[in-house]
């Protein structure tokens, strides 16, 4: 079984729809509401525990009724909580969630407990990272605990996915320690300052994150599929698979933990990225993030039906 450390936050996911976004000063009635568990580093270990992996998870919540969930929700879902600890002064993360009648959503994160995640809180799952086939990590919470984590990863040559989401600035020491980076079109031109738009520019991109040392660059394009690029060609379109999307959020997250799951388990990149892009395209039929995670039958089911 593929062991994997997941390095990140959790937030209560509070979702409504909305038949449009609404503009500066409007009220839209909507609905339904739904509340759910949440937040980036939380969803991809769901994602991968569903996918068969052994999870652990190191994260913060607070000492309030949506920490209860949170605990709950992992054990719910096999999800190793040795290290999850629950914070004295800071309430547990919540995302403010709204999706439209097209599926496209707007998010509103307040971190709570999951941004005071330190490099202590991570030192001290040094024992367990050893252990690990894969480390996933995000940017949803302190740059000292990812920082850490990516340290811990290189002093124990264990590979890292980091996931640049949402965006903050990598320092390229940082970079040349990961496995593997998975930016969507704008984190991407974010990290490079190139307009990521189509397989040309995401080519542009990826080798520019090659040349500041990651070892391989997976750039997400929505519906054009994913760009696959490790230095050694000029890279790979693997195009995604279509579906009617009901909710996009998640999407990502859902990628990144069938990702981790399916290299961890020994499969080459174009074929987890293939798998991967499945686990993504089954979430976004379903209302929610983590909740909408597809299990491991799901994605087989899916791919004999898609052949």
């Amino acid at each position: 079984m593929a062991n994997i450390m997941v390095v990140g936050s959790y937030v209560v996911d509070l979702m409504s729809r909305t038949p449009h976004m609404p503009k500066p000063g409007e009220t839209v009635l909507g609905g339904p509401f739904q509340m759910g568990p949440g937040g980036k580093g939380s969803n991809q270990a769901v994602a991968a525990a569903r996918q068969g992996a052994n999870v652990t998870m190191v994260t913060k919540v607070g000492h309030d009724l949506f920490g209860d969930h949170a605990m709950e929700n992992f054990t719910e879902e096999s999800i190793d909580t040795t290290y999850v600890t629950r914070h004295t002064k800071e309430a547990t993360g919540t995302a403010i969630i709204t999706v439209d009648d097209q599926g496209e959503n707007t998010i509103v994160v307040a971190l709570g407990a999951c941004g005071k995640i330190t490099s202590t809180d991570v030192q001290g799952a040094e024992q367990r990272l050893e252990a690990s086939d894969m480390v996933l990590v995000q940017l949803e919470t302190s740059m000292d605990a990812i920082r850490t984590t990516i340290q811990l990863a290189r002093k124990h040559n264990k590979p890292v996915i980091l996931n640049p989401a949402p965006f903050q600035q990598i320092d390229d020491d940082l970079l040349q320690d990961i496995a593997y980076i998975t930016p969507n079109e704008t984190e991407a031109s974010l990290l490079t300052g190139i307009e990521v738009v189509d397989e040309s520019s995401a080519r542009k991109a990826a080798k520019q994150l090659i040349e500041r040392g990651v070892h391989a660059v997976v750039i997400t394009l929505g519906k054009q599929g994913c760009f696959v690029y490790d230095g050694s060609d000029e890279g790979t379109l693997v195009k995604g698979f279509p579906v009617q999307a009901v909710d996009t959020t998640g999407a990502g997250d859902a990628f990144n933990g069938g990702l981790a799951t399916f290299i961890a388990k020994g499969m080459k990149l174009d074929k987890a990225v293939i798998r991967a892009n499945a686990v993504a395209a089954i979430s976004v039929t379903k209302t929610g993030t983590a909740i909408a995670m597809p299990t491991m039958a799901d994605v087989e089911e899916f791919l004999r039906n898609t052949k």
